[in-house]
């Protein structure tokens, strides 16, 4: 059962709805994370379960309870901002201790809960420390121990590894989800970046202009995105609007322009609406040119040729367009050289 929903929220700026009649059910222990392009709504709708805003319609129930008037002073929820919003002025220890403070907790207790907390984010021996004394990813840790210290029903991330580098990161990342499993704390991640929410989360909501295009677990995201917005996303650059579509046994036959290809049969297409095929530059093959046309295969002609490091990336013209294609080689193909296309059958998949 979920912790908490969202039910036919609408939030408005300046009359411009940012959500409307959106939905989102949580449930208690999960890793969700909000994902999308700048504008899409991800921001809002956490700013919206910490209190920070008030939506126009719908509802927020928290536990059964409506929490939609409830004030974020008197929500125990914990935020986690993505600039930290530490006191350089005060200590480490008294940075965590904040929280636990304004809520009268004792003395003897607050120790107690800083040192601990300290423990799980590894800064033990760093409390009498001031926040300009520490590297970014330490502040983050004291910004998530202040969080988690007033022990929180719900934990929110508003993209807090944005400021770090790359590097830093990745580690960060690995340090969230560690101390989310250990404590088991439902948890709202806020990210426009697809490999740190698909590493740490249980569940991805893919965004785009205030709706949930796909709410599901990363690995089914990523083989299997629903729409073309999704599939775009992350990562699928090549499209296909096929004419026709036969459903057999185990696959799927599609035509377009005289040309016919057939894929693997998943039930994530088995909607007969689900016409576009979605192909990511590095799962085409493509070899010199050949007299016989294979089977799913296209002739073509290289009009672009970049270099990438560790690959080449083609721009190749066919008869269905143009088609960005990752390929790693010694020697690469020349601009104007013919090839042959082939797409695997277990590449493509059908988006709406």
């Amino acid at each position: 059962m979920a912790l908490f929903t969202l039910e036919n929220v609408s939030v408005a700026y300046e009359k411009k709805n940012i959500l409307e009649d959106f939905n989102l059910s949580i449930e208690k222990g999960q890793l969700v994370s909000l994902l999308g392009p700048s504008g899409c709504g991800k921001t809002t709708t956490l700013r919206l379960i910490a209190g920070f805003l008030e939506a126009s319609n719908g509802k927020f129930i928290f536990q059964d309870k409506d929490y939609t008037k409830v004030p974020v002073n008197k929500r125990n929820f914990g935020f986690v901002f993505q600039n930290y919003a530490l006191f350089p002025h005060l200590s480490i220890f008294d940075n965590i201790a904040y929280g636990l403070r304004l809520r009268k907790i004792s003395k003897k207790e607050i120790e107690k809960r800083v040192l601990n907390m300290l423990e799980i984010v590894n800064l033990r021996g760093f409390e009498q420390r001031f926040p300009g004394e520490l590297s970014g990813g330490q502040r983050q840790r004291v910004a998530i121990a202040r969080a988690l210290v007033i022990e929180p029903d719900i934990l929110l991330f508003d993209e807090p590894l944005s400021n770090l580098d790359a590097n830093l990161r990745v580690n960060m990342r690995v340090e969230i989800r560690r101390i989310q499993q250990e404590l088991g704390i439902t948890t709202v991640y806020v990210s426009h970046d697809q490999e740190e929410c698909f590493s740490i989360s249980d569940q991805v909501a893919i965004m785009n202009k205030g709706i949930i295009e796909q709410l599901s677990d990363p690995a089914t995201i990523y083989k299997y995105p629903e729409t073309k917005f999704v599939a775009d996303f992350i990562g699928f650059k090549n499209f296909i609007s096929f004419d026709k579509r036969i459903d057999h046994k185990d696959y799927i036959e599609l035509e377009k322009a005289g040309l016919v290809f057939t894929i693997d049969r998943h039930e994530h297409m088995e909607n007969l609406n689900k016409m576009i095929g979605a192909i990511r530059p590095d799962d085409f093959i493509m070899e010199q040119s050949t007299t016989a046309i294979p089977t799913n295969g296209m002739t073509g002609t290289i009009k672009i040729t970049t270099f990438l490091g560790r690959s080449y990336q083609y721009v190749v013209q066919t008869a269905l367009g143009d088609f960005t294609i990752n390929k790693e080689m010694v020697q690469p193909f020349k601009n104007g050289q013919e090839v042959t296309v082939i797409i695997p059958k277990n590449q493509m998949v059908l988006v709406e």
